[in-house]
Order: C-alpha cells, then structure tokens, then sequence
C-alpha cells in the first residue's frame, strides 16, 4: 500500500498531501488523548498488530453482530475533497475506493474486527476462510446459499472465475496482482491475454469450478496468505452476466448492502438499500442507514469547520478518508466535546529516506544520513504529534510482529539527529562521496521537507543538490531505474495484516524495474532467500522469518532512513452513532454507522 506526494495509487495508499492516506490505528473511539503521548499510542498501536486469525464456517455465518443502541433509518452525508478513483472492483487498491467497496462489494472473504485490535479472516460469500490442503498449494472454497447481486441474479462459481480471468484482461491496470501473478507467473496476461471474455480460460489445473458453488486454487507453491489476499477490495466478484467491460467502472452491480442510486462524476454519489442483499449471509456488514449521499470537492479546512460547527444537517455527516485540517486541530483537541466526536489512530505508512544504491554505494554514507535525519523537524511539517511519530525502524506499528524497541539508529534517543555520530562515520569518507542529490515534489509540504532534509544533513557536511519534482508524477520520476537522484522521501504502507505486503513489494530484487515500487534497487541475495522461506510459512512463523529479513535490510544493508510513522485524525458529526477506527481498513469504520436520532 502506500504514501505520501501521491503514490499508492497502486496500493492502499493514497496522497498525504491530500490527507487521504489510509492508516490503522484504534480500534474502539474512545475521544482519548492519542497524538500527545507517542510512547502511549505506539503500545496502543502495537496491540492491534497482532496475528491475523483464520475463522470458521460458524464465525463467518451472518448476520454480523449488533452494534449496541444501534438505530434503523436515515442518511449519512459523506465529506470528500477529490472524487473516487475507481468503482470497477478490479482496479480498486486505493484507499478512497477501499472505503467505497464495504458498503457495494463483496469477496469470497473478508476482514472481521472485533473492537479490540483483532482481526480476523472470515468467509464472505464464501462458507469460510478457506480450506487448504497439499501444504497450502491448493484451497477450496465453497459458497453460501442464496447469494444474489441487486438485481436479484443469483452468484455462482461462474462468477468466480469470471472476476478472477477478467483480471488478465488489459482494461484492468490499477487494481492488484497477487493473485494472478500466484496462479500465471508474472507475465500472467499471457496466460490470458482476452481476460476470459472469449473461449479461453484458465485451465482447471490452475482455477477449478466443479459445481455451481465450489471453487478451487491450485498453486505451485504455498500460499498460506490466500484468504487475505481474497479480501482485498480488488477481488470484489463482478458478476458475469452485468459485466460492461471498461464501462463497468461507470456503474458497477451491487452485492453488498448498497446499491448506486445516482452518480454526478467528481460532484456526487448516492447510495440506497440494496433490497437482495442478505445479512443472515454477511458476518461483518450492517444495513441501519437508509442511505448515503458523498459530496464531492469539500476541502479539508472545509469539512473541519463544517464538523466543529455541528449545525444541521452536518449533525449526520462524517469525513470519509480526509482528516482534520492541521490548521485546526487546536479547535478540535481544545474542544472536549468536539474532540469526543474524532477517532485518531496510526495509519500503515512508514515514511522514509531512500537511497538509490545504484549511486550511494558507500554504507558509511548511508548509515551517516540515517543517524543525522532530524524527524522531529520532518514531523512538524505535517501537523505535530497528531500527523506522525518518530519510526525506529521500517515496519510501522500496526504491522503483526512489530517490535517498538527495535532502534539500531537511536532515532527515539536523538528524533532531531546524532550529529557526533554521523559526523564521525563521514570523517573519511571523499568530499565527492559527501555530495548528494535529494529529488522533492513541487507542493507545499515537499518544500518544508526539503528545508528539512538541507538543514539536517548540511550540519554534518553532507551537500545536499535538491531537484525539484512535478508533485503529480513524482513516483513516476523516482521510480525509474535509471533516475539523476541519490536520495528521495518515500512512503509504504501494508496491503493486508502481513510484512509480507511491506517486504517483497519494496525490498525484492524482483521489484527493481522501471514503475516497480523497489524504490532503492536493493537486490540482496539474502533479503531473497529470506522472502522465499517467509511466503511459504504460517503467519505465526512467517512473522519471525520477516522480522529478521527487515534487521537484516536495515543494518546490514540500509536501503533507506526511517523517518516518520504518520497517523489519522478523523472527525463526524454528533449524530453519528458506532463511530470507531477501523483497525484494518484505517479509516472510520462504515459498516457500523447509525444515526442517533
């Protein structure tokens, strides 16, 4: 997933310069202090990052459970600055989308929280997480009776394979690829080059259907993280009789518990009922509000003057993926009852300063930069202790298995930088060597980044050349291989509960190529073989095979400087009821949502 000056359209993550990254953070709102006390939100943090669980048919059976003083009826008013991305379940991997996606979509799977930091996979329109079998080679899944889309057609295995064929298809560029990169290799449209849509489909040895409610993946190695994988919103069944093609991005067919009632593109959306979806069917998802009308193009400093005021029709209304305006957080926190009605929370993203390897060769100079980085001062451009915390390391805290007292650079010790120590690693290092150049985007928090970045490490000798970057194609610039640049800031955040989604996307040396997200062109044959071993375990014990691939990257190799952990801080209206973080999702959890009164 991912973050910052906008990147992440391939993956959860969305621009920070916008505020609508997605992030994990509390679970349950309770109003409380989060932002003030860094070493008390990371333990918080560190509480939801535990395993993820795999349930059963009984666990994955609806309806979901009630939400205490829940009420039916009414209508929800959502707040957006931009319009969505993408309503074609195939490329949704961006966190706008993702939100949009709980209330339309439903996969095979999904995430189920249960209020205190844990998250669990259960069955969707499937019976249950999944049955694996040939050492996690092959899973079966078996659907649930009665499903229909809203048009009342019934869902079968049919639908399955097409949602997963339509995949290979070239309309489809934005979504994820897991999935087919695990069952076709990853020249998979090969494989497919039609998407399905003619008479060609993946073979049963790769994809099976034997009856109408019954599908198996067959894999040449383990995939034991299938049934998150399966949850992404990307993997949302399009049903094959509706499908449009690249018009279905338009106006997509509901299965979940609304339906699209009207679109105004980047102005508005209205959500109603969807009157086929079963929630004796759905574990997870409620149906209390009547309907849910987006207004697009309200700014951030808009929506937090909006919300504070509380007047009207903004009593119902909530921010969807945008946050409080940095500018006004001192009215919300000062506020005990408006400050009642925020979630805060981190969000997955650990920003960092990544080197190009290709042309910072010299470790001394890398680790030299990792100790003289002044996050304190990087952490104040994006609004203080409520926009970000001092990282550690290169996992963030929502992540299974992270370790808060992981610090091989002091950077909790000394957050403005070790000067001493970094000069002293340069002392012998050539002036030439001592010559970097630092790329940034042309936007308003690229330049405080940048003032930054000169300041800290201009103290210890270092030359910094920045180059200034359109804001809008930054991750396109610093992505290519071949780029002028030694050092940029770069942001990634997990794509479901698992370092798995951390490591291979931006530590593989499988991922060095022009639009890849291996941002350092780190190609280590270790890191490699630690990855290999880690995709082929259970979580419990990929977790320790991750963790010790991350210490290795970070001291023995040090492809980037951690800089910041960044966080959430949402606010609703006092209408609102059930309102809490969503630990997996990272936003404001919709599925719960009631209006008071």
């Amino acid at each position: 997933m991912k973050s910052l000056n906008s990147r992440r359209a391939r993956a959860i993550l969305v621009a920070i310069a916008a505020g609508s990254l997605a992030l994990t953070g509390c679970s349950e709102n309770t109003g409380g202090n989060s932002g003030k006390d860094s070493k008390k939100d990371q333990e918080e943090a560190k509480e939801q990052s535990q395993s993820v669980t795999y349930l059963d048919a009984a666990a994955s059976a609806g309806p979901a459970e009630e939400v205490p003083g829940a009420k039916p009826g009414g209508t929800v008013t959502v707040y957006q600055e931009s319009g969505i991305s993408h309503m074609d379940p195939g490329q949704i991997y961006v966190s706008d989308a993702g939100q949009l996606s709980n209330l339309l979509f439903r996969g095979l799977t999904n995430f189920q929280e249960d209020g205190k930091g844990g998250v669990a996979v259960v069955g969707d329109l499937a019976t249950d997480s999944g049955k694996a079998s040939n050492d996690n080679k092959t899973w079966t899944y078996t659907l649930k009776d009665g499903l229909k889309d809203e048009n009342g057609n019934p869902i079968t295995s049919a639908d399955v394979r097409h949602t997963i064929e339509r995949q290979y298809a070239e309309f489809i560029f934005d979504g994820p690829t897991y999935l087919q990169t695990w069952l076709s290799g990853p020249d998979y449209r090969k494989a497919l080059p039609d998407g399905g849509y003619g008479k060609k489909h993946l073979p049963d040895s790769v994809l099976e259907t034997p009856d109408d409610k019954t599908i198996v993946f067959h894999f040449d190695k383990p995939r034991p993280d299938l049934p998150m994988t399966l949850a992404m919103p990307g993997y949302s069944i399009v049903p094959e009789e509706t499908d449009t093609k690249e018009k279905y991005d338009k106006k997509p067919v509901s299965l979940g518990p609304y339906k699209i009632a009207e679109v105004k593109a980047g102005k508005s959306l209205k959500l109603v009922k969807n009157e086929n979806w079963d929630p004796k069917s759905d574990a997870v998802r409620h149906q209390y509000v009547d309907g849910w009308n987006f207004q697009f193009g309200v700014t951030e400093s808009t929506q937090t003057k909006r919300l504070i005021a509380d007047q009207g029709g903004d009593k119902n209304a909530i921010q969807f993926t945008g946050s409080v305006d940095s500018t006004q957080i001192q009215d919300v926190i000062s506020d005990p009852a408006v400050n009642k009605r925020t979630i805060k929370g981190y969000q997955p993203y650990v920003m960092q300063l990544t080197f190009n390897l290709d042309r910072v060769k010299n470790k001394a100079v890398r680790d030299a930069v990792a100790y003289a980085v002044n996050s304190k001062s990087l952490i104040a451009g994006e609004g203080g202790a409520y926009g970000g915390d001092v990282a550690p390391n290169l996992f963030a805290p929502t992540l299974p298995g992270y370790d808060a007292a992981y610090d091989p650079y002091g950077r909790l010790k000394t957050p403005s930088g070790n000067i001493e120590k970094a000069k002293e690693l340069l002392k012998d290092v050539p002036a030439a060597e001592k010559k970097l150049v630092f790329a940034y985007g042309n936007s308003e928090q690229g330049q405080k980044r940048k003032v930054a970045i000169e300041d800290a490490l201009g103290k210890v000798g270092i030359d910094v050349v920045s180059k200034e970057i359109d804001a809008a194609s930054y991750y396109e610039q610093i992505g290519k291989v071949k780029n002028p640049y030694d050092i940029y800031i770069t942001g990634w955040g997990q794509d479901w509960p698992s370092p798995a989604t951390v490591v291979t996307p931006i530590y593989d040396g499988d991922q060095v190529g022009d639009g890849k997200s291996n941002y350092s062109h780190i190609d280590d044959p270790k890191v490699q073989q630690l990855i290999a071993k880690a995709l082929t375990q259970q979580p419990e014990e990929a977790a320790k095979t991750w963790q010790e691939a991350h210490k290795y990257i970070l001291e023995e190799v040090n492809p980037a400087a951690p800089l910041w952990y960044t966080k959430q801080f949402q606010l609703y209206g006092s209408n609102i009821g059930g309102a809490r973080y969503s630990t997996e999702s990272s936003y404001i959890d919709l599925t719960r949502l009631f209006l008071k009164s």
